[in-house]
This record gives C-alpha cells, structure tokens and sequence, in this order.
C-alpha cells in the first residue's frame, strides 16, 4: 500500500487552496454550493424569525440538544452492578483538553453518596504531633492554587491486553478526564499537623461505604497532591467526590479518594484491600508487581475514529488525538496512517504540562484510501510510548492496569473506522 504525506512546511492556506482546485475537498464543495444560492444564507430560517429562548430557560447551562449524544457512557459487562460502576468520557466529541465536569469518566466502588459541607470533616491523625479535624469552612480558609491535571484509572484501556475489544475511543481510552482542579497542598495540612519522623508514609480513605483507602509514600503526599473542592472553577459534583477529593497528579485513578475524610500518618503501607487484591498487575508467571502508581506516556487518535468517522469524504482531514504522561510532559507526538511503516510529527496544540493532558493536530490532505491510524508520546523524560507487542513482551497477557500501547484504527475508504491490531 502507497501512502502519500503532506508537507507539513506548507501554509493553510496552501493546503486549502490545492484542495479547492483540485474540487476534492469540503472546502471546495461549500464553496460551489454558496455561490448557487443557498436557501441557509438567501432565505430567512425559522430561528430569526421569533425571539428565542431567556435566560432562565436553562438556569445551570446545559448542552443545546443537538450535542445531547455527548454524554458518558456505561458498559454493562464491566461491571457486575450500577452501583460499582465506570462511565466513559467522550472524548471523541470533544477537542482542546478541558473536560466539562458533567461528562468525565468517573468510577464508584459503592456509589455516589450526598455529603454536605456543614456535615463534612477531615481528620488528620497517626504519627503526628497533634492530630486535626477540619470542617469545610476551616479549609476554605488556607491559602489554595489552581492546577489542571489528568485523572486516569489505571484499567484505561485494559480490556484491549489480550485483543481488539472495545470499538470506540470512548471505551478504549475514556476512562480519563483533565480538569483544572482548586484546593490546597496536602502537605500544607500535614504540616499544620506536624508529622513525626518515623512517618513515612499516608493512608487516605473517604466518607462513602467502600472508603476505597490507599497508601501513598510520604514524598509524593508532600509534593503535589491537592486536597480539592472545585473543578473547572465550580463545586465538585456528587459523583466526584463533592465537598471533597484527593488529587494525586500523574497516578492511578483509584488513589484519587472521593469524599475524603481521614489521612493517617504511618510508617509503612497499610496493605488494603484496594492496594492487593486489585491495582497490582499480573504478569505472564502468574506473579505480581505492586507500587506502579504512575502512568506512563500514552496517545491515542479521537478523530477520525470509530464514533467519529470521516463524513466529508476525501479531501482536507484534520486528525486530532490526546497525548499524557504521569511522569512529567509531553514533548512531542508522532501520527502514522499507514500502521507504523511511516510517522509524521504532529502539531501541539500547546506545549505539553506536567500531568496534564495534550492535545495535537496533523493536517493532511486524504485521498480517500484507506489508513491505520496510530499516535506514539514521547515525554521530556525520553520515554516514548510502546507497542502492544512491546508490552507483552514483558507482561503477557494476563495483566488489567496500566496499557498504554499504541492503539490503530483502520479507516476504511467510506470513513468509518474499526478497532483493530497490527502485527
């Protein structure tokens, strides 16, 4: 298969002009259609004949209903029952990085529960000098800062370890939001606390029946996790951990504690049942390695893709994808649509933040054949994004956490796509 690449030197311009004279592109055929006379420019529609709605139509803002199919999405045979359960985040429908809090992954051991701020507390307690107890109001108190950050259960993508499995991004990559969380240093409390040098590490739990509790090495609890109550600026909702949440950047989902109320200082792990029993990762020999708290350098193409297939035909293609890593920033991103054989960098939309998602472009003109859609990170640490097999190499095929292969779309000259595998 011959696959012919753009030159990513030329100008936008260039590129919209070659497509219009070739009369391939949607461009081209938007154009032809505007100067016929259409009826949407020369006629009056129905939306500007009438006043429209006011402003208590919709008083929190919700989504115009033609984006009503932007939502996140549950897969029944995951889980047992809709109390432990995952939703998807969209993020074939969305561009830039933000995730709007009303459709980011989240995921429940024992459900959302209500918690109110006047009923809210959080002990400090352990190897410390003075064990603590914070109510809502005493925290809004401490000095804060404002971080955007990924949030990504360490099962992304886990179903794909023995296979093609899932055929959408959504379900592939989707557990996984990035928002701008506000709160205030963990080790701001801690030092309000005052921990003892035998301290070395914390066990966090939350409010709700599972507590979901989990050891962190004292070094990163004193480094950047956040103790938040707002994302995206507004309140945290219910299924986010409302009034309260732990954010510890780059690391797995599950250390996220929703509805947090006691951070205990301790020697060594607590050994939970969240932190044995799940969240380690089987390899080949049965056996299992514990602590990979961190997520690795990871990509994957949103658009075009299986729930957003090329609609416009050949012509100008704009491929768009998410690039993160826990280890630090993305530094660079590689697109190839012929299955690996060949890669083009592609365009940052901005440069990569530590622990925050990326998002990248590549600009192509599509001659309507069809292509293997891949996306490989690169991090300022060097670490560069594996291939499945490259992965199973070192564990098998039993593993559940912590996939980060390069993943392929097979798009098909009619533009839909198809998950698949390539050897």
């Amino acid at each position: 298969m011959t696959v012919g690449f753009t030159d990513k030197k030329a100008s936008r311009r260039q590129f919209l002009a070659g497509a219009a004279a070739a009369g391939a592109g949607t461009v081209a055929a938007s154009a032809a259609s505007a100067t016929g006379g259409d009826p949407l420019i020369t006629e009056i529609q129905e939306w500007a004949q009438a006043t429209g709605d006011g402003v208590d139509a919709t008083p929190y803002g919700m989504p115009i209903r033609f984006e009503g199919d932007v939502v996140r999405r549950n897969v029944e045979w995951l889980t047992a029952d809709t109390i432990s359960s995952i939703n998807f985040t969209p993020i074939h429908a969305l561009d830039g990085t933000i995730t709007p809090q009303g459709c980011a992954f989240e995921r429940h051991h024992s459900g959302a529960i209500e918690l109110a701020k006047e009923d809210y507390r959080l002990m400090i307690n352990g190897l410390v000098d003075q064990p603590l107890v914070f109510t809502y109001e005493d925290l809004e108190r401490f000095p804060r800062e404002n971080h955007v950050y990924f949030c990504e259960c360490a099962a992304n993508t886990g179903m794909e370890w023995a296979g093609a499995q899932l055929n959408g991004v959504q379900f592939t990559h989707g557990m996984i939001h990035n928002m701008e969380y506000t709160g205030i240093p963990l080790r701001t409390l801690l030092n309000e606390a005052g921990v003892k040098t035998e301290g070395k590490w914390v066990f966090v739990e939350g409010a709700d029946a599972s507590s979901n509790g989990r050891s962190i090495p004292m070094d990163k609890a004193l480094d950047d996790v956040l103790v938040a109550f707002k994302a995206n600026g507004e309140a945290l909702r219910k299924e986010h951990g409302y009034p309260v949440r732990l954010v510890v950047p780059g690391w797995e989902g599950n250390m996220w504690v929703k509805w947090l109320r006691r951070v205990e200082v301790t020697e060594g792990p607590v050994d939970s049942r969240e932190e044995t029993s799940k969240y380690t990762d089987t390899l080949e020999d049965g056996t299992s390695r514990r602590y990979t708290w961190a997520m690795d350098a990871k990509s994957v193409v949103t658009s075009p893709s299986p729930q957003s297939p090329i609609r416009h035909g050949k012509g100008p293609l704009v491929i768009t994808g998410l690039a993160w890593t826990g280890n630090g920033a993305i530094t660079r991103v590689d697109v190839s649509i012929d299955g690996g054989k060949n890669w083009q960098e592609a365009r940052l939309a901005k440069p990569g933040e530590k622990m925050a998602l990326t998002r990248f472009y590549l600009d192509i003109e599509w001659d309507g054949g069809e292509m293997f859609l891949q996306s490989r990170a690169h991090d300022d640490t060097g670490y560069v994004q594996p291939t499945k097999d490259q992965l199973r190499e070192v564990r098998g095929l039993n593993s559940i956490y912590h996939n980060n292969c390069i993943q392929t779309w097979w798009v098909k000259p009619n533009g839909e796509a198809e998950n698949v595998e390539i050897s």
